[in-house]
């Protein structure tokens, strides 16, 4: 009897625990932890939705030699995987001028998810050199997957190389065009070795089991403004742990951070610089 009324006791205890912690993840103040449901729809940007999915439904360990940084940067034990503006990450570029990525998208999509993949290739391709193709037998191609989170490598790797857009939290124009950003090379805006003339890393709002996501990389610019607007940057309220802001612009405190759904104009540029892209070839 006694330890029937132990048993008892301790179930209760643990199915408040997790009935608190439950009220805690999923409240309206806090959201899933590191982040803040955005009240203002002008302020949101696509790596909020990226964040929400893959804190609240992923895990930062794909499996036991892959993990995430940055939030959603694929990055394998042993190897360079970080600073991918280096021409060796580049895609190569055919003879007519075009950069062609093949694809295989997962059969576990539907029409319409696939509808909404592919006008994410298209955000990529319009105005750029960029074009994305099925893949026929080519040996390098990115392979589209409803896995675990919303995550790509950095870069081509070489050979087949997965981009997971899980199945429906992933699966929007805006969060598919940036995980395609990260497939040409490009990181977050963000992480600019120069981001500290332009943007306040706010350290003491910020979880602190995510602070590494707001690490600074010495990569190449291209010569190119510091793009507050870009779809690769993160939200005013990326990582918060108390609701309050953990990046700020230091000039203009009204200035916009992200995309929900299109790339910049100089996102766009970005591409066309980094693979030479002529006007004939958009």
């Amino acid at each position: 009897m006694v330890q029937i009324i132990l048993l008892c006791m301790v179930f209760t205890c643990v199915s408040a625990m997790q009935a608190q912690m439950h009220r805690y993840l999923l409240s309206s103040k806090w959201g899933p932890v590191g982040y803040k449901e955005v009240e203002d729809p002008t302020q949101k940007t696509a790596m909020d939705e990226i964040i929400k999915a893959n804190e609240f439904m992923a895990s930062r360990v794909i499996d036991g030699t892959t993990t995430l940084r940055e939030g959603d940067i694929a990055v394998s034990t042993g190897r360079r995987s970080k600073v991918c503006f280096a021409r060796s990450c580049q895609w190569a570029k055919s003879v007519d001028g075009h950069v062609y990525i093949p694809y295989k998208i997962s059969p576990d999509y539907s029409e319409m998810d696939i509808k909404l993949i592919k006008k994410g290739m298209e955000n990529i391709e319009k105005g750029t050199c960029v074009r994305f193709v099925p893949r026929t037998h080519q040996r390098d191609y990115i392979d589209i997957q409803a896995q675990s989170g919303c995550w790509s490598y950095l870069g081509a790797r070489g050979g087949k190389q997965t981009v997971s857009l899980q199945n429906p939290h992933c699966v929007q124009v805006g969060v598919i065009s940036h995980e395609f950003m990260h497939v040409l090379g490009f990181v977050h805006e963000q992480s600019r070795f120069d981001r500290d003339n332009y943007v306040t890393v706010m350290w003491p709002n910020i979880w602190r089991d995510r602070l590494r996501n707001f690490e600074k990389f010495k990569t190449e610019n291209l010569d190119l403004p510091y793009d507050f607007g870009s779809i690769m940057h993160f939200g005013k309220y990326a990582y918060s742990q108390d609701g309050e802001p953990t990046i700020v612009p230091k000039n203009n405190q009204r200035m916009k951070f992200g995309q929900t759904e299109h790339l910049s104009h100089i996102d766009k540029m970005k591409i066309n610089k980094l693979y030479k892209c002529d006007d004939d070839d958009f």
